[in-house]
This record gives C-alpha cells, structure tokens and sequence, in this order.
C-alpha cells in the first residue's frame, strides 16, 4: 500500500509563494546591482511584502544572499552530476563538477564571493548557511565518488582528495585576484591544481 503525501494547505502554499516572491526579487536585485548596493526595503518592495514578513525568511541580506545562491548551486550540482556521469576520466569527471559550480558564482562575480564568505564566516546553526554548507558537503561527496572510480583509490583517501578539491575552488572562485577572470580561466586554474594531486 502507497502512503500518499496530502496536498498542502492554504497557508503552506501562501508561505511557498512568499519564499519564490522573495527569492525572485532578490535574485533580480542582486543581479541588477549587486548585494551591497541593494537594500531589504527595495527586495521586500519588489516581492510585495512587508519588511517584517521578509525579516521571517531572511533576517539579512547576506541570508537572503544564500537563499538566492543556494537555489542556484543546487541547479549547478544537478548539472555537474550530469555531466560527471558522461565525462572519460577521473579528471574530467571532476571538473565536470566543478565547472558548473564556477558558472554559477561567476554570474556575478562580488556577489559569488560574498556567498562564499557566508558559507565559510557565517553561522552554521543558520537555515540558509546550513543548506549551504550541505550542497558544499554534497559537492564534495560527488567529487569523491568521481575519484573513487580510480580503482587504485581508497574510499577515505577519495574523501581527502575531494575535500582538496572543494578548497582549491572555494579560493581560486574567492581570490581577490582572480576577480577580473573569466569562467575558463578559474576553471583551468583549478585544473592544474587538481591534475597535481590525482594519482597517475
């Protein structure tokens, strides 16, 4: 017998709407002009809602900053796996991953760092930091099990590598002077990294 999930009520479906509301707004935003040069007010105006009702979904902007870009890396990880799934090679596989990723931060380049300065400085008891720190850990898993695919590789040591890897793309997309760099660019740096510490 199938357990069938019941439809959501009136109100959970008032709150979704909200959430895409502000997701939306915010993302447009933040697109147009930046983090920094846009205001909870402006969001919560565009959303067509009161700055208390934000305030429920977002206590700041670098949280609703991570909801914007957790919605976005998510799309990007579904896309690396894909593409993981059909690369020839463990270097290949992994940086069908990573490219993704950096496409994604890249869109705008100081609000992908400033996302990447939440994850790293922000609270982790925090919703929105804690998604983000679990598409970080997904990431990680998903590059793991494209190592693991050498055979000559351990599982532990697959786990090690791929977090090496997180660290090298977390600062090649963060440095300051990388800023000006296109998406090939970050991408062939962290390349060359990643070749270096592959076995064979």
């Amino acid at each position: 017998m199938t357990v069938q999930s019941r439809p959501l009520g009136r109100r959970e479906r008032n709150k979704l709407d909200k959430l895409a509301r502000i997701t939306a707004a915010a993302g447009e935003l933040f697109a147009e002009r930046g983090v920094e040069d846009v205001t909870t007010q402006e969001v919560a105006d565009r959303a067509d809602i009161g700055t208390g009702t934000l305030f429920l979904y977002a206590k700041t902007k670098g949280e609703l900053l991570l909801l914007v870009q957790n919605s976005a890396y998510a799309g990007a990880l579904e896309q690396g796996r894909a593409d993981a799934a059909a690369a020839d090679g463990v270097l290949a596989g992994v940086l069908a991953v990573v490219r993704p990723v950096v496409e994604c931060n890249r869109k705008q380049v100081e609000n992908g760092r400033t996302y990447l300065r939440e994850i790293v400085f922000g609270d982790p008891e925090e919703q929105h930091h804690r998604e983000a720190l679990t598409l970080t850990g997904q990431t990680e898993q998903l590059v793991a099990e494209v190592i693991a695919r050498d055979t000559r590789v351990a599982p532990a040591t697959a786990a090690t590598l791929a977090h090496v890897v997180s660290a090298i793309m977390f600062i090649s997309m963060a440095a300051t002077v990388n800023a000006g760099r296109a998406v090939d660019e970050i991408v062939d740096e962290i390349a060359e990294q990643v070749r270096a510490i592959l076995p064979g």
